[in-house]
């Protein structure tokens, strides 16, 4: 009695770690990623287009997921990813380096693509291994809960993180002094990754006896051709290829467009954060709640409707509106992402048996990340045209910004209605 009640508690230390990685990682992603990125390559002297391109590298990166396949199953997960994960944010460090190179603009232009695209491919290498490591350690019925709770964490964290260095940023700007900003941004990015590799060096190696691994089956050989064979993967892997065609269509624009176009100052930007993330962690809990009672995809469905009232509602969102309807646009998506981000795991986990879950998260990372990557390419002429006829389209002011916000509602709309036909008749497999 007492070895069935103590057993599970050897892993307590792995979930705190789990959760404390994951907030680390986020604070990281933050100084990466919409306006702070935005703020770099405007001063590296890098057009919106090419921002919008640069921030859609996130999608990019995804493609490098397949590569984890090929890591030998016999090689432990941490002995790979505390190495690669400390380059990975090396480069994410050296994009604040950048704007002090004594180079040209498009040398510098050229380095930043480099680090951006390294730092991405690296994480994303390691991630679905990582992500199964970490995942082993939450039983099946708790992981929407926990999932929840961990997303809770760092979204406060990156809250409070957020309004300071945002603050930081304006205080340097006004006095001229930008770059000791990104000095200290650099500096900041290197002590969250110290941090980050000593969090996962002190959580366990996973077992058969991890709680998620309660059924747990050696992980066969899964080819890309046995990927590509697998209905049930490709099913899968349709939502999220569908959810990066709307995200990666109008989001990886955002940036520059609360900069430039909105006119926010870096402080307002951080108050975003704030509201962001107190909207999502009041939804986190009860999210997870419904998809542990019910299904992730009823989950999802819900979060859907939300995510498509929110770029309806930033298809109206112009500079003289611009607070209020950017700042309810962020609301809703703040909340829809509450339930997206754990679903998009977690529906994996629902339908895919374990021996398969390493292969399946890179193949449904790496073809929706591509696709998300090509719809950014594809955009990204479309707000060059806008923007050099003055935003006038059809003899009215128009935003790129708005035309691509139509956009991903529609395509958002098409993820509801194939969640409720085809994901609907599929069947689960008895695995837990």
């Amino acid at each position: 009695m007492t070895t069935a009640v103590s057993s599970p508690d050897k892993y307590k230390t792995s979930r705190v770690m789990y959760i404390i990685a994951a907030l680390l990682e986020y604070l990281i992603s933050l100084t990466v990623t919409g306006a702070y990125l935005a703020k770099v390559t405007t001063t590296i002297g890098i057009s919106d287009s090419l921002t919008g391109i640069l921030t859609a590298f996130v999608s990019l990166g995804t493609c490098f997921q397949l590569l984890a396949v090929f890591i030998p199953k016999s090689l432990k997960v941490k002995s790979y990813v505390l190495p690669m994960h400390l380059v990975n944010q090396l480069c994410f460090t050296f994009l604040y380096v950048i704007p002090f190179f004594n180079v040209s603009r498009e040398f510098k232009s050229v380095l930043f693509v480099i680090f951006m695209l390294l730092g991405h491919g690296i994480a994303n290498i390691i991630s679905p291994g990582k992500v199964n490591w970490l995942q082993s350690f939450i039983a099946p019925h708790y992981r929407g809960v926990f999932t929840a709770k961990k997303e809770i964490v760092s979204l406060f964290g990156g809250m409070a993180f957020s309004l300071v260095m945002g603050n930081m940023i304006d205080y340097f700007e006004e006095k001229g002094e930008l770059y000791t900003a990104f000095i200290i941004c650099a500096v900041t990015i290197f002590v969250l990754m110290i941090s980050h590799t000593l969090t996962l060096f002190f959580t366990k190696d996973s077992d058969a006896s991890a709680p998620g691994n309660s059924k747990y089956s050696t992980e066969q050989k899964y080819s890309f051709i046995d990927m590509m064979k697998d209905k049930t993967l490709m099913k899968i892997s349709v939502i999220f290829v569908l959810f990066n065609i709307a995200h990666y269509s109008a989001v990886p624009f955002y940036g520059t467009y609360q900069i430039n176009e909105l006119g926010f100052s870096m402080g307002y930007v951080s108050l975003l954060t704030v509201v962001y993330g107190i909207s999502r962690s009041i939804f986190s809990i009860p999210f997870g709640r419904i998809a542990d009672k019910y299904s992730f995809r009823v989950l999802l469905t819900l979060c859907f409707i939300i995510d498509a009232a929110a770029y309806f509602v930033n298809t109206f969102t112009v500079p003289v509106n611009g607070k209020i309807f950017y700042t309810t646009y962020y609301i809703l998506a703040a909340i829809a992402m509450a339930g997206i981000n754990s679903g998009s795991l977690n529906i994996l986990y629902e339908y895919m048996p374990p021996e398969k879950r390493t292969g399946a998260l890179a193949f449904k990372s790496s073809v929706s990340g591509i696709v998300g990557f090509l719809i950014t390419l594809l955009a990204s002429p479309l707000v060059k045209f806008i923007q050099e006829r003055g935003n006038i389209l059809f003899g009215k002011t128009i935003y790129a910004q708005q035309v691509l916000s139509a956009f991903a509602c529609l395509v958002t709309i098409t993820i509801i209605i194939y969640l409720n036909t085809v994901i609907k008749k599929m069947s689960k497999p008895s695995i837990e």
